[in-house]
C-alpha cells in the first residue's frame, strides 16, 4: 500500500489526462462542427450539422464537469491557481458553452431558426477560443509565488497564447470535419474532406511552433530534448506522432470515412504525451524555481486514495453508458438527396467504397 500511496499523484495525473483527452476528442468535435456551421451555405445545412451531434453533445460536456471536480479534489492548489489566473478565459468558455446549449434547445422550437443556428456557431467559436487562451496562458507560464498566483489578470493574453488559440480552433475544426465525414454523405461530406485537410495543415504548423517554443523556453524541457536518445520513450512518441500525421493525410486522400477521425484522435494523444513528458514534473510551467510540480499541487494521500476507490466504481459505469449511447445513435444522418449527385447512389454503396 505504501508503494501505491507514493504514486497516487502520478496515478491521478494519468486519470485526469485521460478525462481531458476524452473531452477534447468528443466535445472538441462538437465545437469544431459549430465553427464549421459558420461556413455553411444556408441555414438548412447548419441544421444538418447540428443534427449530427444532437443526440450526444449533452454527454460530452459531462466530461468537462467531471474533469473540474477531479482537479478540485486531486490537485486543489493547481485548481486554485488555474482559476485565479485564467478567470476571464474560463468565464468566456462557460458563456460560449451556455450559448451553444441554448441555441440547440431554442432552435428546435423557434419559428426563426437562423438566429439560433448563428448562436450555435458563435457560441462554439467563443468556447473554443477561450479554451485556446486558457491553454496558451498555462503553457506560457504563470507567476506563482508560495503556491499562489501573483500575476496580472490579463497575463494570459500575449502573442504566444494567440498562436495557441489559433491552433486549438484549427484542431477543433479538424476534429469536427472528420466527424462530419463519418456522419454525412454527399456535398457536406465532400466539403468536410477539404476542411479536414486545410485545418490539419494549420494545426500541424502551429503544433510544431508551440513545441519548439516550449522546448527553448523551459530548462526542464530543453534538458530532456538535449539528452534525447533513439531508445527513449519521448523519441518513440515523436515518431508515432509523425507516423500518425502521414497516415491521416493518406486516409483523407483515399477517401476513408472512419480512419481520419481515428488518426486525428491518435495525433492528439501523441502530441499531448510529448508535451506532458517534456514539462513533467511541472503541472504549471514557469522558470525555476516558481514552477508548480505534481507533488506540490497534489492533495493528501488519504484524499487521493478515497477518490481512487470511488473512481474505480464510477469510471466503468460512465464508459459503458457512453459506449451504449454511441451505439444507439451510430450511422449517418439523413440528408436530402438533392444536395449532391453523390446522393443518388445508395448510402450503403458509398459506405462500401469509402469504408475505413
Amino acid at each position: 500500500m505504501e508503494a501505491i500511496a507514493s504514486h497516487l499523484p502520478q496515478i491521478w495525473l494519468f486519470l485526469i489526462a485521460f478525462f481531458l483527452l476524452y473531452y477534447v476528442a468528443t466535445d472538441g468535435s462538437d465545437l469544431g462542427i459549430g465553427i464549421l456551421s459558420l461556413l455553411a451555405a444556408d441555414d438548412k445545412e447548419r441544421g444538418l450539422l447540428m443534427q449530427t451531434i444532437g443526440s450526444v453533445w449533452h454527454g460530452h460536456q459531462t466530461w468537462l464537469v467531471l474533469l473540474g471536480g477531479m482537479l478540485f479534489g486531486a490537485f486543489p492548489v493547481f485548481y486554485a491557481v488555474l482559476l485565479s489566473s485564467l478567470y476571464i478565459p474560463m468565464m468566456c468558455m462557460l458563456l460560449g458553452l451556455a450559448l451553444r446549449g441554448v441555441a440547440f434547445e431554442f432552435r428546435a422550437r423557434s419559428g426563426k431558426k437562423g438566429i439560433w443556428s448563428l448562436c450555435f456557431g458563435v457560441g462554439s467559436l467563443i468556447a473554443a477560443g477561450a479554451q485556446g487562451f486558457a491553454l496558451g496562458g498555462l503553457l506560457g507560464g504563470l507567476d506563482i509565488r508560495s503556491g499562489q498566483f501573483t500575476g496580472n489578470v490579463w497575463g494570459w493574453l500575449d502573442s504566444f497564447s494567440i498562436m495557441v488559440t489559433a491552433g486549438v480552433i484549427a484542431g477543433y475544426t479538424m476534429l469536427g470535419a472528420n466527424y462530419l465525414i463519418m456522419k454525412t454523405a454527399g456535398r457536406i461530406q465532400e466539403k468536410s474532406y477539404r476542411y479536414a485537410r486545410a485545418a490539419a495543415m494549420t494545426t500541424l504548423i502551429v503544433t510544431i511552433f508551440v513545441h519548439l517554443l516550449i522546448v527553448f523556453r523551459y530548462p526542464v524541457a530543453l534538458e530532456k530534448w538535449a539528452g534525447l536518445s533513439l531508445l527513449s520513450g519521448l523519441f518513440g512518441l515523436l515518431c508515432l506522432f509523425v507516423f500518425s500525421f502521414v497516415m491521416y493525410f493518406t486516409s483523407l486522400s483515399r477517401r476513408k470515412e472512419r480512419a481520419p477521425f481515428i488518426w486525428n484522435v491518435l495525433l492528439i494523444i501523441f502530441s499531448f504525451s510529448v508535451l506532458s513528458i517534456s514539462l513533467y514534473p511541472n503541472m504549471i510551467p514557469n522558470l525555476a524555481p516558481q514552477a508548480l510540480t505534481v507533488q506540490a499541487a497534489a492533495a493528501s494521500s488519504s484524499t487521493l486514495g478515497f477518490m481512487l476507490v470511488t473512481m474505480a466504481v464510477l469510471l466503468p459505469v460512465i464508459l459503458a453508458y457512453t459506449t451504449m449511447t454511441y451505439r444507439i445513435f451510430r450511422g449517418k444522418i439523413e440528408s436530402p438527396c438533392e444536395e449532391s449527385d453523390a446522393c443518388r447512389a445508395p448510402l450503403s454503396s458509398q459506405a462500401a467504397k469509402r469504408s475505413a
